[in-house]
């Protein structure tokens, strides 16, 4: 690959705890432990907002006793190897120009951490990692691609581990294993295991396959148990058994299971009272002949609404044991270090509201006075580190009125909304049935918590305000469908303006 008139380049795009500077150490530590210079570099990221951090490594054999001078950062068009710690970093290494089909041997893990541009777009906004895999195999001279992340977990080590073996593999520096053993071996903590996951890695890059990549994991609901050992668990299965034909049972069983777990069993059957109530109205509407495609659409949309995000949801889902263990591990943190997580909370007075008992909070909101008072004390960004005792406590005991919450204002105003968009499907039900199907699923519009919320929810209530126009088109359902893309196409709702001018169009 190289004469070694020239360094041999190597660039590692890691994002935080994935050991991206620990793998550079060890490459640095190798090449000089055989005789050549190196030196290492990195330009931070912004996790993965502006993309991973960028540890740049070059080594050159030292001739006639000098020492060569080194560049700093890399030059696009001019590295030989590319580390990438996720996969669609290996996309950003390819758009910066680092990976080139004359020279670049990129190594890559197939797993994925989203980006936070993919978390926040209001539909589906997961990037394709095929659209990588194919421009892989036009830019890069070599490709090798595997799940490292798992297999790293596998054998109780961090990425860095797998990707080093990859390196080893991949027989693209002019070490033998030994060399590359050893410089784990100096590091000097957690040797055994980052060499059983460098040893996995090492073996797995030199069969040459590329692992085959999916847009994302099968998401298939499985079909539920029959019992679980928990009496009053039971009956809701009982019920969800006996009351909804087979095909529809894996997305019920899935949305009772959500319900169950926001709320309690008695929630539980709330759900299954509305789904077997929809049910029986599908039946009559000839729904067999569609698979039931309203109960079965129901039975997701209905669980997702009467799930909302609340002050009582948030506080539950950030003091859970399962979290902080989720949050070690993401940080591959040992059994003797402390992790604390600081959050950003900016609750609003609608929140606060929200919390309240029904009458109150209606006497509160119509104070204006005092309204905007509060607001202007508790409408404030602030920074909360969870794994302390005072704030723990104080969402611990935020988590603890749950019992209290069929009480409050929110839930009542949730409860409303929901019973209104119900009518909506059900007017339609009878003479347009894909139109209604596709009434239960704008829901998929509102969703998130605070702002995300109101703005999912005003669209939704646009997009709805379009049925009584579509109402005797047979093509009804594929237009709301359409309107449903057009309000994810943007946070503005220029998309959705547009769309909705189109639809009032129709009948002119």
């Amino acid at each position: 690959m190289n004469t070694y008139e020239r360094p041999i380049t190597l660039a590692i795009l890691a994002m935080g705890g994935q050991g991206g500077g620990v793998l550079a150490d060890w490459v640095v530590s190798m090449a000089e432990a055989q005789g050549w210079v190196a030196q290492s570099t990195s330009v931070p990221g912004v996790a993965q907002r502006t993309g991973a951090t960028i540890y740049y490594v070059e080594m050159l054999k030292p001739r006639d006793g000098r020492s060569p001078v080194l560049s700093l950062m890399p030059t696009p068009g001019d590295v030989d190897i590319v580390l990438a710690a996720e996969f669609m970093e290996a996309g950003r290494s390819m758009l910066r120009g680092l990976v080139t089909p004359d020279r670049t041997t990129l190594i890559a893990s197939t797993h994925r951490s989203y980006a936070v541009g993919e978390k926040e777009v209001p539909g589906d906004g997961i990037g394709d990692p095929k659209v990588v895999v194919a421009a892989a195999g036009i830019a890069a001279k070599h490709t090798i691609a595997f799940d490292m992340q798992k297999l790293a977990e596998k054998n109780g080590s961090v990425i860095s581990s797998a990707l080093f073996g990859a390196l080893a593999g991949a027989k693209v520096l002019p070490f033998e294993r030994e060399a590359f053993e050893a410089a784990v071996r100096a590091g000097g903590k957690g040797v055994e295991a980052s060499l059983r996951a460098f040893g996995a890695a090492h073996d797995r890059a030199q069969t040459g396959q590329t692992e085959t990549v999916e847009r994302r994991v099968d998401n298939t609901a499985n079909m539920p148990p029959l019992s679980v050992g928990q009496r009053q668990l039971d009956a809701l299965l009982t019920r969800l058994h006996g009351k909804l034909p087979e095909a529809i049972r894996p997305m019920a069983y899935a949305g009772l299971s959500k319900v169950v777990d926001w709320q309690d069993t008695r929630y539980g059957d709330e759900y299954l009272d509305r789904l077997e109530a929809l049910h029986l109205l599908d039946q009559e509407a000839g729904g067999a002949a569609h698979g039931f495609a309203f109960t079965d659409t129901a039975a997701k949309y209905l669980a997702n609404a009467m799930t909302y995000d609340d002050v009582v949801r948030v506080a539950d889902l950030k003091t859970r044991a399962s979290r902080f263990e989720r949050v070690r591990k993401e940080v591959g943190a040992r059994d003797e270090q402390l992790v604390y997580t600081t959050e950003y909370m900016h609750p609003r007075m609608e929140e606060v509201v929200g919390t309240m008992p029904k009458g109150m909070g209606l006497w509160l909101q119509g104070n204006k006075r005092l309204y905007d008072g509060l607001d202007r004390f508790v409408n404030k960004g602030r920074r909360v580190r969870t794994g302390t005792v005072f704030w723990f406590m104080g969402l611990y005991m935020l988590s603890a009125l749950k019992p209290m919450r069929r009480g409050m204002l929110r839930h009542g105003v949730e409860m409303e909304h929901i019973a209104h968009w119900l009518d909506i499907a059900k007017g339609q039900l009878p003479s347009n049935y894909a139109l209604a199907v596709q009434v239960l699923a704008t829901r998929r519009l509102v969703k998130g918590y605070s702002d995300t919320h109101s703005r999912g929810e005003a669209k939704f209530d646009r997009v709805l305000s379009a049925v009584p126009l579509l109402a005797d088109r047979a093509d009804g359902g594929e237009w709301l469908a359409r309107l449903v893309q057009a309000a994810l196409a943007d946070e503005e709702g220029k998309s959705l303006e547009g769309a909705l001018g189109t639809v009032r169009s129709l009948g002119n």
